[in-house]
């Protein structure tokens, strides 16, 4: 039975397909842009029209910004027991002159463990990160994490790092 269905299928794909289908389009093939009644004049009026309002989102944009600094941009934990709880804090300072935002605070790896500040930072104020480290058992020898923050900053993101002996 399937020596006969496999051949009929075939010549039924074959001859389907050889019908309307496959053959090429006739008449001329004309963009929307060109058939419609728009001059160019008017396309490039609308062009310099996004421009203009792309140039006023990214002004808007960087008046939002604003700049931070870390107290320390690296954290040696030194010799650690795996399966231990190690735990640092990243002073963070607002350097700028609009309110602070820290949206997002993410580790490299799921044995570290970031908590990053609640609430804005205001312009001249700081806050901490915390991060806490807890190697696993079959982490062993020197071991580097990083931390990476993401804000209203420019650039958006900045990276911390932890790094341990872990025994």
């Amino acid at each position: 039975m399937k020596k006969t269905l496999i051949p009929l299928f075939v010549l039924s794909m074959l001859v389907a397909c050889g019908t309307d289908s496959m053959q090429k389009p006739k008449g001329e093939v004309v963009s929307g842009v060109a058939d419609s009644e728009t001059t160019d004049a008017e396309l490039a009026e609308r062009i310099k029209k996004i421009e203009e309002e792309e140039k006023a989102r990214i002004k808007e944009e960087k008046l939002n910004v604003t700049s931070l600094k870390f107290d320390k941009l690296t954290h040696d934990f030194g010799e650690v027991e795996s399966e231990s709880n190690n735990t640092t804090t990243f002073k963070v300072t607002n350097t700028g002159n609009k309110p602070l935002i820290i949206d997002e605070v993410k580790a490299s790896c799921g044995c570290t463990t970031p908590n990053k500040p609640e609430g804005p930072i205001l312009p001249g104020e700081s806050d901490v990160i915390t991060v806490n480290f807890h190697p696993n058992a079959g982490q062993k020898d020197k071991i580097t994490k990083t931390i990476t923050v993401a804000a209203n900053t420019e650039p958006r993101l900045s990276v911390v790092s932890i790094s341990a002996f872990v025994k």
